[in-house]
C-alpha cells in the first residue's frame, strides 16, 4: 500500500508529483477545443480497470492499487467514472457522495491526452451534478508541493480554504483543502426569488 493506510485511501485525494499532474492548460482550453476531442463521460465499468490501472500509475509516486479501487468503489456512496475518446480511456476519476458534498478523492488524465481538455471535461461533469438544494459544493485535497495541481483545480474554480497538516502518511507534506462551490444559474436565482416574494406576500 506504499505506506498508505485503507482509510487515508478511501477519504483522501492523492495527487502525485506536478509534473506528472494535468497542465493547468487544461483548465483553460476552449469550449471549441473540448469538443474537437470528442471526449465522452461515463460510469467506470470492470473491464475498464487496466486501462484505469495504467493511467494511475503513470500520474502518481504512489499510485492505487486494483484491490483500493475495488475496495472503494464497492461502498455504496463512492462513484468512479472515466473519460473516453474514441473509445479509448483516457482518464477518470472517483469520489464520494455526502448529503451536502462531493468529494473527490482521485483524478487522473493519460499523460500523453493531457492539453486536450479531457480534465476539465471531467470536473464541468461534476459541477453538474451540484444543486442548489442538495449537494452544492465539491471538496478535495492536494498537495501543497503540486503546483499544477492547485492551478488546475484554481483555473476550474475551486480555491483553497485550509490547510490540514501532516495529512499523508508517505511524507511530512500538508495538504491544501480546496471546494467549488455551486454557481445557482441567473435562471434559477430569479425562480427562487419569485419563490420567495409569493411566500412572503
Amino acid at each position: 500500500m506504499n505506506g498508505r493506510s485503507r482509510k487515508e485511501i478511501s477519504r483522501a485525494a492523492r495527487y502525485g508529483n506536478s509534473s506528472k499532474y494535468p497542465s493547468m492548460a487544461e483548465g483553460t482550453m476552449a469550449t471549441a477545443d473540448r469538443q474537437q476531442t470528442g471526449v465522452h463521460i461515463r460510469w467506470m465499468i470492470r473491464r475498464d480497470m487496466p486501462s484505469v490501472l495504467s493511467i494511475e500509475e503513470a500520474s502518481f509516486e504512489f499510485p492505487w492499487s486494483e484491490e483500493d479501487f475495488v475496495h472503494c468503489l464497492r461502498q455504496r456512496h463512492c462513484i468512479g467514472m472515466v473519460a473516453e475518446i474514441d473509445d479509448r480511456v483516457v482518464g477518470f476519476m472517483v469520489y464520494e457522495l455526502h448529503k451536502n458534498r462531493l468529494h473527490l478523492l482521485n483524478f487522473a488524465v493519460a499523460p500523453d491526452m493531457r492539453r486536450r481538455g479531457v480534465g476539465q471535461a471531467m470536473v464541468e461533469k461534476l459541477v453538474s451534478k451540484l444543486s442548489m438544494d442538495r449537494r452544492n459544493r465539491i471538496l478535495l485535497e492536494v498537495r501543497e508541493t503540486n503546483l499544477a495541481a492547485q492551478l488546475f483545480f484554481r483555473s476550474a474554480g475551486f480555491r483553497a480554504i485550509s490547510v490540514l497538516r501532516d495529512f499523508y502518511e508517505d511524507t511530512t507534506e500538508d495538504a491544501y483543502l480546496m471546494q467549488y462551490r455551486y454557481r445557482p444559474q441567473e435562471q434559477e436565482v430569479s425562480v427562487e426569488m419569485f419563490s420567495n416574494r409569493r411566500m412572503a406576500g
